[in-house]
């Protein structure tokens, strides 16, 4: 077993190549839909050092309800935004969505007062029942019996943690789980907008602009070891990436509340030219 690698995760690897390259390829929908915000808007609102660096989408005008409505968030997230970088290395090292990648991201947005957070909710239930009182004219009338004992649903409503919450902006840093996680995390989403706990929503994710250098990378074991192939198997088609998020929000699972998407591009990459 060499590099102390695993035989079937050899084998997953190998399907994992072949739908990553498959992937690459021209067909998907990357750009703007007509569920997403006109680019012009973007670049309104966004700063232009973020948006050399980010792929960015905006869906229902999230951009511009962060920068009128929500300006201190903002100027908050560009600023984790801008701060952000990551190496090759980072890149080569086993972890997935708990590497060290996402750490960096939350290692600006802490201090500033973004927490994580869990929406729960109990659900009480009242019975009212009635009888049937027939009157001296024979119509019906119904009569209310006294309220019996109310019924307690705890966690009737449990979604699962959002990682960054400031206010009503929520920030989800998605870097590489696997694809279904988008539509758990949208539906999450809809739940905390419902519920008027949020009023926009920013994730950020790769950028399939980031396939080139993924193709090049070398793979590293838990040792920082080369293993002899590159980081394209760990981030192949069935983990999460910009065309899949942009897919499901082009066809409106985000079911209508403002979402703004930054795609992480190289030029973020600190030793890549």
């Amino acid at each position: 077993m060499e590099n102390g690698q695993d035989p079937e995760l050899d084998n997953e690897n190998q399907v994992e190549e072949q739908e990553f390259e498959a992937n690459d390829s021209d067909d998907i929908l990357l750009y703007s839909s007509p569920n997403a915000d006109n680019p012009a808007d973007v670049d309104r609102y966004i700063s232009g050092e973020v948006r050399a660096l980010y792929d960015v989408y905006s869906y229902r005008h999230a951009a511009a309800i962060l920068a009128n409505s929500f300006p201190e968030e903002l100027k908050e997230i560009e600023a984790a935004l801008l701060a952000f970088r990551i190496t090759t290395r980072d890149l080569g090292t086993p972890g997935g969505n708990k590497s060290v990648i996402p750490q960096k991201f939350s290692r600006t947005l802490r201090p500033s007062g973004w927490v994580e957070s869990r929406i729960q909710g109990d659900l009480i239930v009242r019975l009212h029942e009635y009888d049937e009182q027939v009157l001296s004219d024979g119509k019906v009338q119904k009569v209310k019996r006294p309220d019996t004992k109310t019924q307690l649903i705890e966690a009737f409503t449990d979604r699962h943690k959002i990682d960054f919450i400031k206010g009503r902006v929520a920030i989800y840093f998605e870097w590489n789980s696997t694809k279904e996680k988008f539509d758990r995390d949208l539906h999450a989403f809809r739940a905390f907008h419902e519920f008027g706990l949020i009023s926009s929503v920013v994730i950020v994710t790769r950028s399939d602009n980031l396939n080139l250098v993924l193709n090049k990378v070398p793979q590293l074991n838990k040792a920082g070891e080369e293993i002899g192939k590159t980081v394209k198997a760990k981030y192949g088609a069935s983990t999460t990436w910009m065309n899949q998020l942009l897919n499901r929000l082009n066809a409106g699972l985000h079911e209508g509340y403002p979402v703004l998407v930054f795609g992480i591009t190289p030029k973020l990459i600190e030793d890549w030219e």
